[in-house]
């Protein structure tokens, strides 16, 4: 496995972003004198599931909200499908099918599963909301996303769990059809059973052919469901492959040296 601070081609991500949902390209990021993404070159396929690690300060959240319209890159460009875009705000990313579920959610806690689902995007009938008609799509959404916990998609979203929440955001992005789902920290302080639940929501993501980048500090989930791993280190992207070609040492020593001493086996630990 050889590497670069721009990435690592491999058989399953095509060189210059042939074939790959999104693609950047040298993209640079600078807060005055401070410089928080590098000539940062990464592609995601689509219908798989890419992790991004790096510790704290490796510019994870600068790269995902450059990604997400928030900030506008300093240098480097961006390919969605292979054509090139500038994303001036979330509205132009969310139009591309590009939608990033924060730690937050984003979630109104006073209002229940179908107006959250729906909201901003109500469906009128004469004049009314199609009240019928959205709860119809939001029992559909869910149930495809094989989430059974819910007792009622009337239940406020301030009753739900953390898995739950998750479940709805994911639900909501998949509604809005999009092609790139991105999770910053989908199992942040989750218990072991809700970690699992969303596990399982992001391989039934992929497994409907949505592109999906988790952001994660946690190796057991990154190895449970990333097809590939990539990782920044100091704003530099390092090394990007498949995450059969790392161990949980490896991936650690990525994350706090930016090298690694020695090859990986297989994803094992």
């Amino acid at each position: 496995m050889s590497t670069s601070q721009s990435g690592l081609a491999s058989p399953e991500a095509p060189q210059n972003g042939a074939g790959s949902l999104l693609s950047l390209k040298g993209i640079t990021k600078t807060f005055g004198p401070v410089r928080a993404l590098t000539n940062v070159d990464l592609d995601v396929p689509p219908g798989k599931v890419t992790a991004l690690v790096g510790d704290n300060g490796a510019g994870k959240s600068s790269l995902i909200k450059t990604v997400s319209g928030l900030w506008a890159p300093d240098g480097g460009e961006i390919l969605w499908e292979s054509k090139p875009v500038r994303l001036h705000n979330p509205k132009d990313a969310e139009a591309l099918g590009i939608t990033t579920i924060y730690q937050d959610l984003a979630l109104c806690d006073n209002l229940d599963i179908v107006q959250n689902m729906f909201l901003g995007h109500e469906p009128l009938r004469r004049g009314l909301l199609d009240e019928a008609k959205m709860e119809i799509r939001a029992r559909d959404t869910l149930k495809e996303l094989n989430v059974t916990t819910v007792r009622s998609i009337r239940q406020p979203v301030a009753s739900l769990s953390g898995g739950q929440r998750q479940s709805v955001a994911v639900a909501k992005a998949v509604m809005s059809q999009a092609k790139l789902v991105i999770m910053d920290e989908p199992t942040a302080a989750l218990g072991v059973a809700q970690t699992t639940m969303v596990l399982n929501l992001i391989k039934t993501l992929s497994g409907r052919g949505v592109a999906v980048m988790v952001i994660s500090h946690n190796m057991n989930d990154v190895f449970e469901v990333a097809d590939r791993i990539a990782v920044l280190y100091l704003g530099q992207l390092v090394v990007s492959a498949p995450a059969s070609e790392f161990d949980r040492q490896s991936v650690v020593e990525y994350m706090t040296t930016g090298t690694a001493g020695r090859q990986a086996g297989n994803g094992a630990a």
